[in-house]
């Protein structure tokens, strides 16, 4: 039985091959050897053989998903339930083909990875100068340009890859599929919640150069993130909608490929053992249909949205296998970092600091330029060099000019001018490592009020700031308040207020703290959660009668959450009087002891839950995106004069 794995990985230059089946085939052994020992199933992304030998090589990596590992988040791990005549059907396919070529040419030598002995380390000072030549040298446009040949398997891997995603950026300049892009993005509604929250920012720095444009791109952040694109570990089953497993991969079909989906994972499910085909597209159109996929997918996407609303925008790849997105912006005059999976924007130490990443190579690529940008996402320069020895400085310099001279050829001298300049702005920036406090990112204290506000980086400050539902004149007539809400609507009825709507929930809630909306587009479900990876949340309703000459007479409260697994939520009454507990059912309840009271908070804590989706185990409202008629808040205030 053919595999589709092993004829890609067959494809490659002969030197590439021998060196990456060579690790392919001690991993294999390995596990057949010993069956019982565990150390053998588990690869280290982040290990260098792996991230040199065969992370870079076509078919390497899905010759060890055929084999029947499967991704985890820094692993990957031989399944308990893979098959293991499955394992040796791959290992003997890459061992035939190895032999054929071997024995047809005895002279063949096999490549090995350059290790950090076999080229001397420079010192800083020498690393810094050659980071300076590079940015200070300015591509010519000379064609007969001379390269030092390509010598190690590693070296022209690296490369390979580079050219090729510098190709594949060009994909987000289709001015159709930007089009298309632009009719997935609520553009209007971020516009208005941009201005609304660069209005409310100004307040606290009027001289700040933060733009509209700043607030427009977290905005845009914001909802990629939490309404757009879904994170997937593992689908649900296609038949019976019960949890799958993924076990190995599967040959993509003429369509996968039209795609640009190479890799074709199999997720089985645990209770029907139906096979869920969950295809990796590369192409960014398909993924405005499917808005689903991991770390490549989510960038992917994300970065021809940023295209499609007119933001410059690169797609940044890290070879320790992770990628996102740099925008510039135009009144801050640098680059900011902005990773869509994490929903984080200008936080560059994440991966190194926060992460734990040891990083040696980041390339940003745009339709204009390559651009190392290593030094910006790491504070340890020293140590970051250590780790670049997958090819020499020089060559890796002579490349990225020649890619640029390349694209540049065409551009219009201002163009030209512009892109030189901004080099010079990104070298200052990385001649010197940032030092944040050891072992955490902690908040951000560089840049304007404005612009931490906006990214919620000044902790109380932006927590204190709420909105308080006050008794109108039409209330204050009729002795009454009654507001209810309708996540699905996404909005707010204030019913005793002419029936006054109020768009976007956030809009009227006093204080929150780690929650979001969340829309499940698989199972067509809204509700209200915490922030993925948060421990604990909080969100709050106040109203307020006592400045208009009212006090409380009586409240009526309903409101609904739903736990799974051990999440809890708790809901509290608080006035300046009295507080109590609710529960947080269906069910309409009266509270008469609030009589004489002047404010009334409604507040609901969330926290538990069991694993990487504990934050999806408590929720707040939730129904289906198709009820636009059940309200699952509902507040009734009787008033009385004081």
């Amino acid at each position: 039985m053919a595999s589709a794995a092993v004829a890609e990985l067959s494809d490659n230059p002969e030197p590439l091959f021998l060196d990456a089946s060579e690790l392919l085939l001690k991993y294999a052994d390995n596990i057949l050897r010993n069956p019982n020992e565990d150390k053998y199933k588990s690869i280290k992304i982040g290990n260098q053989a792996f991230s040199n030998r065969l992370l870079p090589v076509k078919g390497a990596v899905e010759c060890l998903f055929e084999m029947g590992f499967q991704e985890e988040e820094t692993h990957l791990v031989f399944c308990k339930n893979a098959s293991v005549e499955k394992l040796q059907r791959i290992r003997d396919l890459i061992a035939a083909e190895r032999s054929r070529r071997t024995t047809a040419n005895k002279s063949v030598p096999v490549s090995q990875p350059l290790s950090t002995s076999a080229q001397a380390q420079p010192t800083e000072p020498e690393a810094s100068f050659r980071a300076l030549s590079f940015f200070n040298e300015t591509p010519r446009q000379t064609p007969a340009q001379t390269f030092r040949p390509v010598t190690t398997h590693a070296e022209s891997s690296l490369l390979a890859t580079l050219k090729t995603h510098f190709q594949d950026v060009l994909m987000y300049e289709d001015t159709t599929l930007q089009q298309k892009a632009l009719a997935c993005i609520p553009t209007q509604e971020l516009s208005k919640r941009a201005e609304e929250k660069l209005l409310c920012a100004t307040k606290l720095d009027s001289g700040a150069t933060v733009n509209l444009e700043d607030f427009l791109l977290l905005e845009l952040l914001r909802w990629f993130k939490q309404d757009f694109f879904q994170w997937v570990d593992s689908l649900p089953c296609n038949s019976c909608g019960e949890a799958t497993q993924s076990s190995g991969s599967l040959p993509p079909s003429s369509e996968d490929l039209r795609w640009d989906a190479r890799r074709v994972e199999n997720h089985l499910c645990n209770k029907c053992h139906t096979s869920n085909r969950f295809p990796r597209y590369n192409h960014a159109e398909k993924l405005l249909e499917t808005r689903r996929g991991r770390c490549g997918e989510w960038v992917n996407c994300f970065t021809l949205c940023c295209r499609a609303m007119e933001f410059e925008a690169r797609y940044v790849w890290c070879t320790t296998d992770h990628v996102w997105t740099e925008v510039y912006s135009t009144s801050q005059k640098r680059w900011l970092h902005c990773d869509p999976c994490e929903n984080v924007c200008d936080k560059p130490l994440l991966y190194e600091i926060g992460w734990g990443k040891k990083l040696s190579y980041v390339f940003a690529v745009s339709k204009d330029e390559v651009v190392d940008v290593s030094w910006r996402y790491s504070c340890k320069h020293a140590e970051l060099l250590t780790c670049r020895t997958q090819l020499g400085e020089g060559l890796l310099r002579e490349t990225i000019n020649k890619l640029n001279s390349e694209r540049r050829h065409f551009l219009p001298q201002d163009r030209k001018q512009e892109l030189l300049e901004r080099y010079i702005v990104e070298l200052v920036e990385f001649i010197s490592p940032k030092t944040p406090n050891p072992g955490e990112l902690g908040g951000r204290t560089s840049g304007s009020v404005i612009w931490r506000v906006a990214r919620g980086e000044t902790g109380a400050l932006t927590q204190n700031t709420g909105f308080s539902f006050l008794a109108t004149e039409k209330e204050k007539t009729a002795k009454l308040f009654h507001l209810k809400y309708n996540v699905a609507e996404n909005h707010y009825i204030r019913v005793s207020n002419n029936n006054e709507i109020i768009n976007d929930w956030e809009k009227g809630v006093w204080k929150m703290d780690s929650v979001l909306r969340k829309v499940e587009q698989d199972w067509k479900m809204v509700y209200i959660a915490r922030t993925e990876g948060s421990s604990s949340a909080k969100v709050s309703w106040k109203f307020e009668c006592g400045s208009v000459g009212l006090r409380i007479a009586d409240v009526s409260i309903r409101s609904s959450s739903q736990t799974f697994q051990t999440g809890e939520v708790r809901w509290h009454l608080t006035s300046n009087l009295v507080s109590v507990d609710l529960n947080g059912d269906q069910a309409t309840h009266s509270f008469p002891d609030f009589n004489g009271s002047t404010e009334l908070i409604l507040e609901a804590e969330l926290s538990g839950g069991e694993g990487a989706v504990a934050w999806q185990h408590t929720q707040l409202f939730r129904q289906s995106l198709n009820d636009r008629q059940e309200y699952p808040m509902e507040i009734v205030i009787t008033l009385q004069d004081i």
